[in-house]
């Protein structure tokens, strides 16, 4: 009996997988199988027939590749007259890691990840990390046009608007690092490592002009407190930018 019910709980969540899937990228997946790895975090510890790790990260790669090259084709195309340099740089905030966050939040993909462990453990940037082994695991199931057409219609069409994207800030301690080169400013950040009460560990850290203090952001990461310094710095010091 719990064998013949294992076959039917089976067949219920990939009939749900089915449904979700469709809904989302506006067509029936023709090999649900790869929508399934695309879904499926490390932690599951699955194996396919040859031993083979079951997870997503694979997929995360093709798709990462599969977007950037979708999304500098939209741009070569778009801005004619761009260098290299203004190319990357708005192929960069296009694809940036909090933009397909956004985007995997969106659309509700944590709900269909199979892990070991609960979602507050699986890392913030899964959602992203989702959305891009889903463009790889179309890719393998429909082909390259498919890839592209949702592409467009989930990213593109919606949220692309040269113009405003122009002024849109993708870090904002790369912009305060090249406005200090630019003007012979100065700076440095000061970072010091400390336990919190809830166990973890973090860095509060400052940063300087000129040696002035001017903003100071406390995170889980080194990566995150210096950003968080460095936007609280750009809003203290906009009036100075042109």
């Amino acid at each position: 009996m719990s064998f013949i019910k294992n076959i039917f709980e089976s067949r219920s969540k990939n009939g749900i997988l089915y449904s979700k899937i469709t809904a989302i990228v506006g067509f029936k997946p023709k090999n649900l199988a790869i929508y399934e790895k695309a879904f499926t975090h490390r932690s599951a510890q699955l194996k396919d027939d040859f031993g083979n790790d079951v997870n997503y990260e694979r997929l995360e790669f093709l798709g990462d590749s599969i977007l950037g090259a979708v999304i500098s084709c939209y741009l070569f195309d778009q801005a004619p007259n761009a260098d290299e340099g203004y190319l990357t740089k708005m192929r960069s905030k296009i694809v940036s890691r909090k933009h397909l966050n956004q985007l995997g939040e969106d659309l509700g993909l944590i709900e269909m990840l199979k892990s070991n462990v609960s979602q507050n453990h699986v890392g913030l940037n899964i959602h992203g990390n989702l959305f891009e082994a889903l463009i790889g695991a179309i890719y393998l199931d429909r082909g390259f046009d498919a890839c592209e057409n949702f592409i467009y219609k989930k990213i593109i069409d919606p949220y692309i608007d040269l113009k405003s994207l122009e002024t849109k800030i993708a870090s904002y301690k790369s912009f305060l690092i090249e406005w200090c080169q630019k003007n012979k400013h100065s700076f440095h950040f000061e970072n010091v490592e400390e336990d919190g009460l809830d166990g973890l560990k973090y860095f509060s850290v400052k940063f300087f002009i000129n040696n002035e203090n001017i903003s100071k952001a406390r995170e889980v990461s080194k990566k995150k407190a210096e950003e968080k310094a460095a936007r609280r710095a750009y809003y203290a010091l906009q009036n100075h930018f042109e």
